[in-house]
């Protein structure tokens, strides 16, 4: 969750290539297959480390204090957010001019797996690779995610044609959920429930893990990076990579730096379009903070654990899936521009419902003593009323979340004039990383300012609010008759 992902750079998409056998025969053939299973590869890193399990367990035992914790990750994110807002729009408008793409995904995707298994000597003492240097590799594979994922979805017309191009993304899409599901579902059962006396669980952890060591938590990061090696493998193997073109590489990027400019000034005559893409750049910077500190935020103020995390995460994934649903079913009944305006809103309620949740406290004013209440299933997770409430709420987050990003890109289908629409989607890749650090930058100053949690968590309603307001004054986007 590319982070949260979008479905190209800048470049990929205005910049289609013109050979003719790349329109296809809309058959899905195995170059197409294995640009998808590379997605689907890649995806997990953002499930099992920075959102549910792996950057949880840093900020809750690694820093020992969640406020803090949350204060540290969120200033890194930014160094992240800052260096992805420099290079990236310029990799992706000059992407087209340097021709080959392989070589430059091996070469990052070399440098990722390695650093990915590395977060396994995290250990809780500091005795390994210490909080700092977690920060730093995560911060320099947050980059290179980024890098791969222009990288990646500028071969997807190359790797499935054009008539198989919705195929390929669709099922890139679906093997990130799945995969990411099952490898929360497997550390779960070998892991986290491994001697807990339920049905066909291990009697211990397998593979001798320590869970004094929180063994259960860092795993992860070795799983990540063996997933992402070997789905990597069938993209070098069998995707076709574009033509070399002999342009310099200094050259390739400052021509892609003028093509950039180019296509960020032909936006400026289409007030509505401007007026969305500028709204966008705030409220997917909010929905995307939520989905990267829902973890260390359900750690520190829930006091959830390695195992209701596992089980938060596999949860809301798979009913995420939803979220695509949901967004169509909006968009066809209200028309896309409403449908974002009720998705942000719905995202909003959720924040402010989830601030005002706690272990013995339910929506602000209702207390609840788990003491004085029997619980409410005799499972090892989510006994307690407000734990089932704030899976409820980040229930309802993971739906209109996801369903924004489809009826965000039927939105501008919908504003923009046909012969530019490739131009214009450049624009949308760009404005996903131009603001891309200020989502971080807020959570941290909250919770710098307040010394809370809720307080970093409650800045992101900023970012919401003015998305929201800034789809007020757009035109366009009703529901077709």
């Amino acid at each position: 969750m590319s982070t949260i992902a979008e479905t190209s750079g800048p470049g990929a998409v205005a910049d289609t290539p013109p050979e003719a056998d790349l329109m296809g025969d809309g058959r899905l053939r195995a170059g197409g297959v294995a640009w998808s299973v590379f997605e689907g590869a890649r995806n997990p890193y953002v499930i099992l480390i920075t959102i549910y399990i792996f950057m949880p367990y840093v900020a809750g035992t690694m820093v020992g204090d969640p406020v803090r914790g949350q204060e540290i990750v969120s200033r890194w994110s930014q160094y992240s957010g800052w260096l992805v807002m420099a290079t990236a729009p310029f990799l992706g408008a000059s992407i087209d001019k340097l021709g080959r793409r392989k070589t430059w995904l091996a070469f990052a995707t070399l440098l990722m797996v390695p650093m990915m298994w590395a977060l396994w000597w995290a250990k809780p003492d500091g005795t390994g690779v210490s909080v700092t240097q977690v920060m730093l590799l995560t911060t320099l594979i947050g980059v290179l995610f980024s890098y791969t994922e222009v990288l990646h979805n500028s071969l997807l017309v190359r790797a499935a044609g054009i008539s198989a191009a919705h195929k390929a993304s669709g099922l890139a899409l679906a093997l990130g959920n799945g995969v990411s599901v099952l490898a929360l579902a497997f550390t779960a059962w070998a892991f986290a429930l491994a001697g807990s006396g339920l049905p066909f669980t291990p009697a211990e952890p397998l593979f001798g893990l320590d869970p004094s060591q929180h063994e259960q938590s860092r795993i992860v990061a070795p799983m990540a990076a063996i997933i992402f090696a070997l789905g990597a493998l069938p993209l070098f193997l069998f995707t076709p990579d574009a033509k070399p073109t002999g342009i310099p590489i200094a050259k390739a990027f400052a021509d892609g730096a003028k093509d950039l400019w180019r296509m960020v000034s032909s936006v400026k005559d289409h007030k509505d379009a401007a007026v969305f893409l500028v709204s966008r750049m705030f409220y997917v910077d909010g929905m995307t903070a939520i989905l990267i500190y829902a973890g260390i935020y359900a750690t520190g103020v829930m006091k959830w654990g390695a195992l209701e995390m596992l089980m938060y995460g596999i949860i809301l994934s798979i009913l995420a899936v939803l979220g695509g649903f949901v967004g169509r079913w909006l968009d066809a009944g209200l028309g896309p521009r409403r449908a974002v305006q009720i998705e942000i809103f719905m995202s909003l309620i959720g924040i402010i419902a989830t601030i005002g949740m706690g272990p013995e406290l339910i929506l602000y004013s209702w207390p609840h003593d788990p003491a004085a209440h029997a619980p409410l299933w005799n499972g090892p997770f989510f006994r307690t009323l407000p734990e089932v409430v704030f899976l409820l709420i980040g229930f309802s987050n993971a739906v209109f979340i996801t369903a924004h990003y489809a009826s965000s890109r039927t939105l501008l289908v919908r504003l923009t004039p046909p012969e530019q629409t490739g131009a214009f989607f450049g624009v949308y890749a760009l404005s996903g990383t131009a603001t891309i650090w200020l989502g971080s930058f807020l959570v941290n100053l909250g919770t710098n300012i307040f010394d809370s949690q809720q307080g970093g968590f409650g800045m992101i309603i900023i970012l919401l609010a003015i998305g929201f307001v800034g789809l007020l004054f757009v035109r366009g986007g009703d529901r077709q008759v």
